[in-house]
């Protein structure tokens, strides 16, 4: 009786020990120590891509030149009478839906006067810079000034969250974790060594994988998700179904009453 007592404690162990993952498997970034600073090496800048949705507004000390450039209420801005950039009475939601320049297939835009400009590929300065640039060497405007904004940044989160869904950004610039974070965090079911992020490039995808346990995921390429990009979390190898669940807790319950009468009758017994 004895024997067999031990054993069923034994086995009870090995179950309560099995089905618990260590600590470490669900701490983040364990490996940065307290008030070491680490220094930020990644430049982040947005890249545009087909089906992106830009505000271009342009802007000069004539704001009358500046006219023909700019579509009315385009990403919530205007140019005021004395030449400034206002923001628009439109709602955001209004100049989303009907303002704005779209990339098409070919990544280019179709921006008046200067007509077909190929925008894929390039950042937000980029594009800038290039306007800016054209209106000088043709001479439209003297001193022009160029804002360029994405309208429709967005990011998909999959798998072992809180919640998964499409979430729009508020300007260009989301971190992963961040990412995570809108989607409600993780769940103690996911793989934190083992979180995907797919991106388009070009006529491309590719899937860069992370370990959130660890501070180099602040140096990943992926780090500053762009836009369209997909975030996968990886269940853990012990997730069940709930099928399998209720029978884990079926035989849990059972051990843990014959470990408990078997208990009871030794005491008496002895």
């Amino acid at each position: 009786m004895n024997r067999t007592f031990k054993l069923l404690c034994l086995l009870a162990m090995l179950l309560l020990f099995g089905s618990c993952a260590s600590r470490k498997d669900f701490v983040y970034l364990q490996d940065m120590d307290e008030l070491k600073e680490y220094p930020v090496t990644q430049k982040y800048e947005a890249i545009i891509h087909r089906d992106d949705k830009l505000s271009i507004v342009v802007n000069s000390k004539d704001p009358e030149l500046t006219l023909p450039f700019n579509i009315p209420g385009s990403g919530g801005y205007t140019v005021g009478a004395d030449g400034s950039i206002v923001s628009s009475s439109a709602p955001v939601t209004e100049g989303k839906e009907s303002k704005g320049y779209l990339v098409d297939v070919n990544g280019d835009i179709d921006f008046p006067i200067l007509g077909k400009l190929h925008v894929e590929g390039m950042t937000r300065n980029q594009l800038t810079e290039l306007i800016k640039r054209r209106l000088v060497e043709e001479e439209l405007l003297k001193d022009p000034i160029v804002m360029v904004n994405f309208l429709n940044f967005k990011f998909s989160v999959l798998g072992e969250v809180g919640h998964v869904g499409t979430f729009d950004v508020t300007g260009d610039r989301i971190t992963l974790l961040e990412a995570l974070a809108m989607a409600g965090d993780l769940t103690p079911r996911s793989r934190l060594d083992r979180i995907a992020v797919i991106r388009e490039y070009g006529n491309k995808r590719r899937i860069l994988y992370h370990d959130i346990r660890s501070k180099d995921i602040f140096t990943s390429p992926c780090y500053y998700l762009q836009q369209n990009d997909i975030v996968y979390v990886e269940p853990t190898k012990a997730k069940a179904t709930e099928q399998d669940q209720r029978k884990f807790s079926t035989w849990s319950m059972i051990l843990s009453f014959i470990t408990t009468v078997t208990s009871l009758i030794f005491i008496y017994t002895k």
